[in-house]
């Protein structure tokens, strides 16, 4: 429960449908505060329900901060929830509740979980595509699945907030969040400056794709693929970040049409609605969590590596980000775009 209105109102269908239900927090944030700890205590009070907060602060820094910052010191993109998702949120607090006897955990995603005729488990498209949150489920395992609810996933956002409302939880209202939970200003390079310290990557050059020398970057961690703003050089006509060479300390300016891919390569695979890719398959792939997703060919090209082959060029495919592969509503799996 994390003190919004989404986790609220799973804990308040849950109960509806006859679960035993206890509230859970878990504590990530370094500095031993959780934002939202307050005001999920408050709705399971007001939901009658047991409520706990747990420390996983030790498993968040390894496998997500770390992870957040050293992707960043490579030059590359992360994406922390994803990551969060499969290792602390699912991995831990799994753990944890069989620890105290529980069959599933739950939460408050709008995203929906099926079983396909193969027998295996699928995150599903939530019947809200505004606010549909799949794509950073991708890296859930079939038994993190087959022991988890999403109530949440069957609503939109006006009919969850209509629920709270009717059930008089406090948090009815509560805006959403936004930004990378622990980085609440959203100041991710002043975070990455803080937590890298000595290794922080300096300044280096702007250049052409070509290695032509345009000017000085503030340091790589500062830029991603696709970036038209901040970069602080002129040029006369509109540029963008087409790529970062961590090995030379180089940022490469080019035009639009540079951010613009036909393929990728992806590995750290996850299946999920199938177990593997045995021949060339014909699917739609989101490259971030807000694309829509595009029409693509993927292909097996190694023991841990798929290509992903466009229908069209797609804009800004970024190392280090998920590309995520869907039949229909269902997620076949993804990996990490490299």
């Amino acid at each position: 429960m994390s003190g919004g209105v989404d986790s609220s109102v799973a804990a308040l269908l849950l109960k509806e449908q006859g679960y035993e239900v206890i509230g859970v927090t878990m504590r990530i944030w370094p500095d031993g505060t959780e934002p939202g700890g307050t005001d999920a205590g408050k709705v399971a009070k007001a939901l009658d329900i047991p409520y706990y907060v747990v420390d996983f602060r030790p498993e968040f820094k390894e496998k997500v901060i770390d992870y957040f910052v050293s992707e960043y010191l490579r030059g590359r993109t992360p994406n922390p929830c994803v990551v969060c998702n499969r290792h602390v949120k699912w991995e831990s607090l799994l753990k944890k509740a069989a620890d105290i006897g529980a069959d599933y955990i739950a939460t408050g995603h709008y995203a929906r979980i099926g079983r396909l005729p193969n027998g295996r488990y699928a995150i599903r498209n939530s019947v809200t595509a505004a606010k549909d949150q799949t794509y950073a489920l991708y890296k859930l395992t079939q038994f993190q699945l087959a022991h988890t609810l999403m109530p949440a996933g069957e609503y939109n956002k006006e009919a969850i907030r209509r629920m709270a409302e009717g059930a008089g939880l406090p948090v009815a209202h509560k805006p959403d969040s936004q930004e990378i939970c622990f980085v609440p200003d959203d100041d991710h390079t002043g975070f990455i400056r803080q937590e890298a310290g000595d290794r922080l990557p300096p300044p280096g050059n702007f250049v052409t794709k070509d290695g032509e020398i345009l000017g000085t970057h503030k340091g790589i961690t500062h830029y991603t693929v696709g970036q038209r703003r901040g970069l602080s050089i002129a040029l006369g006509r509109r540029i963008f970040v087409s790529e970062i060479r961590p090995a030379v300390n180089e940022v490469v300016i080019g035009e639009e049409e540079d951010v613009f891919s036909v393929s990728l390569r992806c590995n750290q695979l996850n299946f999920m609605g199938m177990d593997d890719v045995l021949e060339p398959k014909k699917v739609k792939a989101k490259i971030r969590y807000a694309h829509s997703g595009a029409p693509a060919i993927i292909e097996r090209t190694g023991a841990d590596e798929i290509q992903c082959r466009f229908e069209e060029p797609v804009r800004a495919v970024t190392p280090g980000q998920a590309v995520v592969f869907y039949d229909g509503d269902y997620i076949l799996g993804g990996g990490t775009i490299i």
